[in-house]
């Protein structure tokens, strides 16, 4: 088994920062709940305003349908809703 990995990098005001935690366990709940092939995530805060989100999936086909659900559900949206920009997103597998 290949577990693929999500690296979102993403701009958050420094403000919303303590928000954007807040957020965050309501959207794990969500991701466990609803995408098939979840197996983790960790948040790297990088800079005052800029984070690292790596979340490690089952297949790259899992990833792929989590993608297509988007911010389907309330826990999901809301973490998104908090964030100003996207920086950059890449898929790699772990070796």
């Amino acid at each position: 088994m290949t577990t693929t990995v999500e690296l979102t990098r993403f701009r958050v005001s420094p403000e919303r920062a303590g928000d954007l935690l807040a957020a965050r366990p309501g959207m794990i709940a969500d991701f466990q709940a609803d995408r098939a092939g979840f197996l983790d995530a960790r948040l790297v805060r990088v800079s005052p305003d800029e984070w690292l989100d790596i979340v490690e999936w089952r297949s790259g086909a899992d990833f792929a349908a989590s993608r297509a659900k988007g911010a389907n559900l309330p826990g999901i949206r809301a973490f998104f809703d908090l964030i100003d920009e996207l920086v950059s997103t890449e898929e790699g597998t772990l070796s």
